[in-house]
């Protein structure tokens, strides 16, 4: 295989998603680049491949860039893969794709999994334009200001959080937009659990208590009017 570095999507929940040019490099590279060991060994697993692991993520990004990419422009061939989804969205791996690109090593990326474009094509909404904001911060007063920031924003708005703080997030939009808000809530997308709840914050945030609902997510908030 030729000397590259290979972004190759990996399932966000179901194993059937995974492509079948995604599973020919995962096998062919000359080794695997994973942001933490433990899914990456269950994903290799469950297809049977056996492939050096090298582990990248946001600890320690800073410290092995460099010689992950000495190791391909010595030659081999790397792919790099996230915990779930597409590499580099919100997930590490920009140094090295960077330091590649510095030293002209050949990017590769594959299209594949993301909870993104599901999220959007099964809202309802009109989505030829929307607004990505991504994570909040978990930091109170920060948090507060990225939500006045964002109420100012008339678009539809993609954000992201982690599963145990999904109430605290419907909560936020009731303060800062209002009950009515209306709302998208892709829940465990692509899992069995998968729903989409497309109400009122307020509501969506009752039933989410009532079943105390904790997965992945993805909010899609349309401030448009």
């Amino acid at each position: 295989m030729n000397s590259a570095l290979y972004i190759v999507p990996v399932p966000i929940g179901n194993y059937d998603d995974i492509t079948l040019r995604g599973l020919k490099i995962l096998k062919s590279v000359d080794f695997i680049i994973c942001e933490e060991y433990k899914p990456a060994r269950r994903l290799l697993a469950h297809f049977k491949i056996e492939n050096e692991l090298v582990s990248l993520n946001e600890h320690n990004e800073k410290e092995v860039a460099q010689d992950l990419a000495n190791k391909i422009l010595s030659g081999k061939s790397a792919a790099l893969i996230s915990d779930a989804g597409t590499p580099l969205f919100s997930d590490p791996g920009h140094i090295l794709v960077d330091l590649c690109i510095s030293f002209n090593i050949q990017i590769v990326p594959l299209p594949g999994s993301s909870s993104i474009l599901p999220a959007l094509v099964a809202s309802g909404l009109d989505i030829e334009k929307f607004y990505y904001f991504g994570w909040l911060s978990p930091k109170k007063e920060i948090r507060q200001k990225e939500l006045i920031r964002l109420k100012k924003i008339k678009e539809l708005i993609i954000i992201m959080e982690t599963p145990y703080r999904l109430k605290r997030l419907l909560s936020d939009i009731v303060k800062h937009f209002g009950a009515d808000q209306f709302v998208i809530l892709a829940y465990k997308l692509t899992m069995n659990e998968e729903h989409i709840f497309r109400n009122s914050v307020k509501n969506i945030l009752n039933e989410v208590e009532r079943k105390n609902l904790k997965g992945e997510f993805v909010l899609l908030l349309d401030n448009r009017n």
